[in-house]
């Protein structure tokens, strides 16, 4: 039986990919540091987890690379799905060693440097002539506009913090004040309206395009620009060429995520993604084929390249309880239309962590959150 280790078992994630390879005939195992994650993970209570390993400390720790090399090393060369970002940069970096005990897809450290740092992708966008929101030196010349660091992730900013919206010069001033605390030379972008679309790629070590799934984003939490609460899984061949187009510039390998939005390429997520449970509950096969790539098993036959999508269109999936407050963010902000409008999704969009054949990871995680609700009080 093939072995997979996934690890950073604490995101969501991890779930979808550990039900897609069980389900395949996979053989999974799942880690977590105790430092980073002091519950129980809701994937460590899936039928499709072979194994769940607890390792001491925590990702950012200087032994972590020790702790995880000698986990792999306990295995017959398993196949490596790195889930959290600390993660996947620490096997880039030591990318020789980690090949002695393990198979991946993992781009090299510049990759990952460069994909991750938004003024970067906007030049490269620029001379590539895909579509990228206009971008200004100085103080801009129309509002509204956004000002984000070229990379949050990098110092630690949640999500809903990575970013500052100015509708006139007041406002722009004081969002630069806010974001140069963390870069000294934030971007000033202007604020693109239309739909939130995504198009993630997974590449081959080749930087030939394996497989793909698009998806457009229905709700996001906070509505004024946010992680998606639920969304669709579409196809859009002309996303998928353009995301395509850049990350093969940048000889990228491995799975990744680019955002669009109003039909403009924002940023790259050159990592597993967060609406990445999509993939289980549209049938993809992406991550069985990164498996089988990683691990020289992908066959010469007609199905060696991409012809179409592993993955079902049309399925519409939720992240209950964000996808909760995105719909309460809407009644208070009185955007009436788009709440009744979500009203069906409560009942007919598929839930990111449930599943009919593994109900145990969705209650560890009510569960679990119940507990941190508790604690705080």
């Amino acid at each position: 039986m093939k072995t997979a280790v996934i690890t950073d078992g604490k995101y969501r994630s991890s779930v979808a990919a550990a039900r897609t390879l069980g389900r395949a005939g996979w053989r999974v195992i799942v880690t977590q540091t105790r430092g980073d994650c002091p519950l129980t993970p809701p994937v460590f209570d899936s039928r499709y987890v072979s194994e769940r390993r607890w390792l001491s400390g925590s990702v950012s720790d200087r032994l972590y690379a020790d702790r995880l090399y000698a986990l792999l090393d306990e295995y017959r060369h398993p196949v490596l799905l790195c889930v959290g970002a600390v993660s996947l940069n620490t096997v880039s970096w030591q990318r020789e060693r980690f090949s002695r005990v393990c198979d991946f897809i993992i781009a090299p450290p510049a990759a990952l440097d460069m994909l991750n740092d938004k003024s970067a992708v906007h030049r490269r966008c620029m001379e590539l002539g895909l579509p990228v929101p206009e971008q200004y030196a100085g103080k801009p010349d129309r509002y509204p506009v956004i000002v984000k660091p070229r990379c949050g992730e990098r110092y630690g900013l949640k999500a809903k913090d990575r970013y500052q919206i100015a509708r006139n010069e007041r406002e722009f001033l004081s969002a630069v004040s806010v974001m140069s605390a963390w870069d000294p030379e934030p971007l000033v972008q202007e604020k693109l309206e239309g739909d939130g679309e995504g198009a993630s790629l997974l590449l081959d070590q080749n930087g030939e395009l394996l497989d793909c799934i698009c998806h457009r984003r229905i709700r996001e939490y906070p509505i004024s620009g946010g992680p998606s609460t639920c969304c669709e899984s579409v196809y859009k061949p002309e996303l998928v060429r353009q995301a395509h187009s850049l990350l093969k510039s940048f000889q990228f390998q491995g799975l990744a995520m680019v955002e669009f939005k109003a039909g403009k390429i924002l940023e790259v997520n050159p990592r597993i993604w967060g609406s990445f449970p999509l993939t289980e509950k549209a049938g993809s096969e992406m991550i069985i084929r990164y498996a089988l790539a990683a691990s020289g098993e992908w066959t010469d036959g007609d199905n060696n390249h991409y012809n179409y999508p592993s993955c079902q269109n049309g399925v519409r999936m939720r992240f209950l309880l964000n996808d909760a407050a995105a719909m309460l963010d809407l009644l208070r902000h009185g955007r009436l239309k788009s709440f009744f409008a979500g009203i069906p999704d409560c009942f007919f969009s598929k839930e990111a962590l449930s599943s009919r054949d593994d109900p145990a990871p969705m209650r560890r995680y009510l569960r679990n959150m119940f507990f941190r609700r508790s604690s705080r009080i």
